[in-house]
């Protein structure tokens, strides 16, 4: 996963949107949602090693994801299957979107990726080495899967409808992200280009993307984009988050943008925001990307607090 860092300016308003403020009364049990459960996805993800585009584990993981999704009441299921011609390359995609109480007008998007980097560039001793993708994209699958696994056990729905997509080609058409200098995402401007294939209708109202959100030092701060696209919605978010996982959340934004699957729907007009933790640092897109680098409170914190925004209007 890339994410490019711009417009390196501190907005004085970003702060004020990050200032606790009140939570509805409404109790959402989120002690359902299980890290240990996430992580072992985390682990399932990385037998499929490389998970990029034209390779075995690419299919296996699109697979992996439909089966659990099956498992689920997100089983109104579709796979956006298309040819991508890029880079000299010719490359089969496939977004995966699973759709939770279908009949809701309201819809609202929660997203990650689930291609990795093929290589891992960075790793200063084996830099030809397949890079496991612990945090880097098998972490949002993990945290969308559970959260999937969770809502279906529920009593009652939460008031919007709930569009899952699993992006294809974050990493760009190369499979390198940050190793590649014309890096673009695939998968989400595609998608974004077809949206009234899916909201025929309406628009969804908002879209939330997770990526790299299981690192044991977790901090997450929002960043600019989000607070330009989504600014109240980004202020929820955090004020739960705050208040569930405090260690994990933090008051101040980051001093910069990020791109990622979130860019597009932005780009699109719909407002959005990325939830991630860019440090991490030494292990960023190396074969150290493994899930002893991972934490179950992380992925918790993360996973409770999108659980109980989806419960509030």
């Amino acid at each position: 996963m890339l994410q490019r860092l711009r417009f390196p300016l501190v907005l004085a308003s970003a702060l004020l949107f990050l200032q606790p403020g009140p939570l509805h009364a409404d109790e959402v049990k989120i002690d359902s949602w299980d890290g240990k459960r996430a992580l072992d996805v985390i682990v399932d993800l990385l037998r499929f090693t490389p998970r990029s585009m034209e390779t075995a584990g690419h299919q296996k993981t699109i697979d992996y994801i439909t089966a659990e999704l099956k498992k689920t009441k997100f089983d109104t299921i579709t796979s956006q299957r298309w040819v991508a011609r890029e880079a000299g390359r010719t490359m089969a995609m496939t977004n995966i979107i699973a759709r939770f109480n279908p009949a809701n007008p309201r819809r609202v998007i929660v997203a990650t990726h689930y291609d990795s980097i093929i290589k891992a560039y960075r790793d200063s001793k084996s830099p030809d080495a397949p890079m496991p993708g612990a945090n880097n994209s098998a972490s949002g699958v993990a945290v969308l899967l559970e959260t999937a696994r969770v809502l279906s056990e529920m009593t009652d729905a939460p008031p919007v409808g709930i569009d899952m997509i699993f992006f294809d080609g974050e990493e760009g058409p190369i499979s390198m992200g940050a190793g590649d200098p014309n890096f673009h995402s695939i998968g989400s401007p595609y998608f974004t280009e077809h949206l009234a294939e899916f909201y025929p209708k309406a628009r969804p109202e908002k879209m939330l993307d997770f990526d790299m959100v299981c690192d044991r030092d977790l901090h997450l701060k929002a960043e600019q984009s989000g607070l330009r696209s989504a600014p109240a919605e980004v202020k929820k978010f955090w004020d739960i988050g705050m208040k569930i996982a405090p260690g994990a959340f933090e008051k101040e934004a980051a001093p910069y943008s990020i791109e990622d699957d979130h860019t597009a729907f932005q780009l699109a007009g719909i407002p959005s925001f990325v939830v991630i933790d860019f440090e991490y640092e030494p292990f960023y897109n190396t074969t150290e990307d493994t899930p002893d680098k991972c934490s179950v409170q992380s992925l918790e914190a993360v996973g409770r607090t999108l659980l109980q925004y989806l419960y509030l209007p």
